[in-house]
């Protein structure tokens, strides 16, 4: 048994786009405002904006300037958090002790 899944019409596929599009947005302003410093990754991790979350904690870290994949891995693996992680799915625990160790960076 294979599911099915439902079919969509194409004002729906139109919405799901157009809200696509939006976050994809939104997200490049908010890798600009990082990369600038007009916003701290700390700020950005303690209180997440809902289009945020379910972007890549890493992808959200290399955009800080002066952090490359080699840091970032690192940072990622001394917290234990999975390269694959969402914002939205990281653990209180995996929360906080990412922003602890920023904030000493």
């Amino acid at each position: 048994m294979t599911a099915v899944t439902p079919e969509r019409s194409i004002n729906q596929r139109l919405d799901a786009l157009a809200r696509a599009n939006e976050i994809r947005s939104q997200r490049a302003q908010l890798k600009r405002d990082l990369k600038a410093s007009r916003i701290s990754i700390q700020q950005l991790l303690a209180a997440p904006p809902t289009f945020v979350e379910t972007a890549k904690v890493s992808d959200m870290l290399l955009a800080v300037p002066k952090y490359g994949r080699v840091k970032v891995n690192k940072i990622l693996h001394t917290c234990r958090i999975s390269p694959s992680k969402t914002i939205g799915g990281l653990s209180d625990r995996q929360r906080s002790e990412l922003v602890t160790l920023l904030n000493r960076r």
